[in-house]
């Protein structure tokens, strides 16, 4: 046990064993994203009394379980990841039918969200057993949390949970300019250190849309940044530690045009006689106005059919 966590096994049996476990449970545990100090007493206590932990790597679990003084034998812990997913869930299910209680953890985090859980708890649904969540440290909130990304009301209010775009770099490009380019709300994406680069690039596209870059959270050299889309190349460029560490990406909401000002009308009146993206270009050309906010709003109005736009006109220009 780390000398650390010396004291911190009497403490979670104070603080939480109390509680009820019972048992035939799947207990989802939250666990730390980098820093072992995150841990909850009431996570450290139901490791401490599960009679089976499923993680995604064996070794890595039986790590950390070691920094908290947790003595788990090869045989209590079972591979529960996203090759073997469905195999492993039927295993769990068999050992919550004998009475077992199982927590399920993940190599970071909270399970289920992007990482493998989500198919192992619909199956222990399935089955008509009780699953048991117990929060804790996840990078997706504790981004959202100091990014001031989130608005608080309105259309642009709450956020989208993206996860890890296409690999492929035509089918990236694709899902940003078709879809996130036009998410008025805060988008949140993760990824690799290795792709890191090849998503800022793409990212680019965006323009002077704010995003926040958030590295290694918890651990020591933590770093977030909110940059210009267009400057991440840039300022990944700036050292190479900048590419290290896992990310979380948080595209800010984007403006929304009030509908009492000049700009507004401007571009209702040209969509009534042009397509929309020369009406948009025509708009920002007249009054200083932002194309991208024009953009989004003429195309909030297409959703909502709103009569801006001839009918003989359409959008030829895409």
């Amino acid at each position: 046990m780390s000398a650390s966590f010396a004291s911190a096994q009497g403490a979670a049996r104070e603080a939480a064993a109390a509680q009820h476990y019972p048992q035939g449970a799947l207990y989802v545990v939250a666990t730390p994203i980098g820093n072992l100090a995150d841990i909850t007493l009431r996570a450290m206590h139901v490791l401490l009394l599960a009679d089976t932990v499923a993680c995604e790597d064996t070794r890595h679990t039986q790590a950390l379980l070691r920094a908290y003084g947790i003595d788990k034998g090869a045989a209590q812990l079972l591979a529960v990841h996203q090759h073997n997913e469905a195999e492993a869930a039927h295993h769990v299910v068999q050992r919550l039918q004998q009475g077992q209680r199982v927590a399920y953890v993940s190599d970071a985090g909270t399970p289920g969200v992007s990482d493998p859980g989500a198919r192992l708890v619909a199956a222990v649904h399935a089955a008509g057993l009780r699953t048991v969540p117990l929060p804790g440290a996840s990078s997706i909130t504790t981004a959202l949390s100091v990014a001031g990304a989130v608005a608080h009301s309105g259309e642009q209010g709450g956020f989208v949970f993206a996860g890890f775009l296409p690999v492929k770099n035509a089918e990236r490009a694709a899902v940003i300019e078709q879809q996130l380019a036009h998410e008025a709300r805060c988008v949140v994406l993760l990824e690799a250190p290795h792709r890191i680069e090849e998503l800022a690039k793409a990212l680019g596209v965006l323009g002077q849309r704010p995003v926040t870059l958030a590295r290694e959270l918890t651990k020591q050299f933590e770093e977030i940044t909110t940059q210009p889309a267009e400057a991440l190349t840039a300022w990944l460029s700036g050292s190479p530690q900048r590419s290290r560490g896992e990310f979380v990406v948080l595209l800010h909401p984007t403006p929304v045009a009030s509908d009492d000002g000049d700009s507004l009308r401007v571009l209702r009146l040209l969509l009534q006689e042009l397509p929309l993206k020369t009406a948009v270009r025509v708009a920002a050309e007249i009054t200083g106005a932002s194309r991208n906010v024009l953009y989004d709003t003429a195309l909030q109005w297409k959703r909502d059919g709103a009569p801006t736009e001839a009918a003989a006109g359409g959008d030829a220009d895409g």
